[in-house]
């Protein structure tokens, strides 16, 4: 029997209540079976949070059941963001081929490099591309060059960044936040090179 939260199937409560969040949050991928894990796209499918969204994509990324096939390749179409666009990659790597992968990053290469010209500072878009769960993690598993050339065009854009934006914090390999300055340095940093200009 699985510890599944009960409150996360219950398909008439609110997103924003407390008590469904935090059940959620605290999930565990241990608690995630082929009997449990639809209510968890049914969740993403249903909201519009962000964070939920986000914190769905994470659980299940590592999962392979067949009906998650389709569940990552309509979330890689929905996201906007392009961490959240690469974990449902991560997730969608397990079903289908290299070539297919290279298509998909082909398009998501020319956005990266949009996002240079429109947000040159969007340092924490590049941290979360870079953590080691992102990017890192699918070179590393599965050896492709496209996903190679992606983190290299991730760090030559991270790169190019002043100073100012680089190293406030990373991600680990389970995809948590790991602050590497207080709040406080990082804002003055920021603040500085901006009033600096």
């Amino acid at each position: 029997m699985s510890n599944f939260p009960a409150l996360l199937t219950d398909e008439k409560i609110k997103d924003s209540n407390s008590d469904f969040r935090n059940a959620l949050f605290s999930l565990d991928k241990n608690s995630i079976d082929k009997d449990n894990f639809f209510h968890l796209t049914r969740i993403y499918s249903a909201t519009k949070q962000l964070d939920l969204r986000n914190k769905i994509l994470r659980l299940l990324y590592d999962f392979d059941f067949p009906e998650l096939r389709d569940f990552f390749d309509n979330a890689y179409k929905k996201e906007r963001y392009l961490d959240m666009k690469i974990y449902a990659l991560r997730g969608l790597s397990k079903f289908i081929s290299e070539k297919e992968i290279e298509k998909l990053l082909h398009k998501f290469n020319l956005t990266l490099l949009k996002r240079q010209e429109t947000t040159p500072y969007n340092y924490q878009e590049y941290e979360l591309l870079r953590g080691q769960n992102a990017l890192p993690y699918l070179v590393e598993k599965y050896n492709y060059n496209c996903f190679k050339e992606t983190l290299n065009q991730v760090n030559d854009q991270y790169n190019t960044m002043p100073e100012a934006f680089k190293g406030h914090f990373t991600i680990d390999e389970n995809g948590e936040f790991v602050s590497l300055r207080t709040p406080d340095e990082s804002s003055t940093m920021i603040k500085d090179f901006f009033n600096k200009q």
